[in-house]
């Protein structure tokens, strides 16, 4: 009797190249939700004219899944929830992380990439990094570098895109490039030597990118 060949468990942990799990789609669950699940958010009240523009295409994207979609313009807020009808569960919590995203300033339509299967955002809070205000300022500027240049090297280095606005960075894209932004972030509170070394590093290796090699 013929043994089979020994396996390596790290070979069983290996997602093959281009693969990709199927999509869920309404056969995989006709019959929908029993319970209703909502999650809302606040806003700053500089978003407001924005929202209210575009709040019309929020709710066409989301009513492909079903889920509803609030703006109250009075209460500051708003809210997404699953109907009887929707089918499927994890879309919530993607219509949830789409108006986190909007109220964080980012645009309509980076935010609604979020609803894709293989995206995902992380909201990074940096304000509690650096005690002073004006020290927080000028490290934060050089992690957006003049004109946005660092940041977009930033963003060509991890395949997400990325806004800081205020006291927080906002990322879509990836989740190992979402880590990395992560990471990126949590230099604002080194010195500002390592910041000026990483600035350096970031744009020598986006030069590639930039030529298209």
């Amino acid at each position: 009797m013929s043994k089979k060949p020994a396996v390596n468990p790290a070979d069983l942990l290996t997602v093959p190249d281009g693969w990709k799990p199927a999509k869920f789609t309404p056969e995989d669950n006709p019959h929908g939700l029993l319970a209703e699940s909502s999650f809302a958010t606040l806003f700053p009240k500089y978003r407001e004219k924005y929202l209210k523009e575009c709040w019309p295409l929020v709710k066409k994207e989301l009513e492909k899944y079903n889920i509803k979609a609030e703006l109250d313009l009075i209460e500051g807020s708003m809210r997404v929830s699953t109907s009887r009808k929707t089918w499927d569960p994890f879309m919530i919590l993607k219509a949830r992380d789409l108006i986190k995203l909007l109220s964080r300033s980012v645009a309509l339509e980076k935010a609604v990439t979020i609803l894709e299967d293989d995206v995902a955002c992380d909201i990074i809070k940096i304000g509690t990094l650096v005690r002073n205000k004006a020290r927080f300022v000028k490290r934060r500027d050089r992690i957006v570098g003049p004109e946005g240049a660092t940041l977009k090297a930033i963003e060509l280095l991890t395949k997400c895109y990325v806004q800081v606005q205020g006291m927080t960075v906002a990322a879509i894209g990836p989740y190992s490039g979402l880590r990395d932004v992560s990471f990126l972030s949590f230099l604002l509170g080194l010195s500002p030597i390592l910041l000026t070394v990483l600035n350096i590093c970031v744009c020598v290796c986006s030069l590639p990118n930039r030529f298209g090699r």
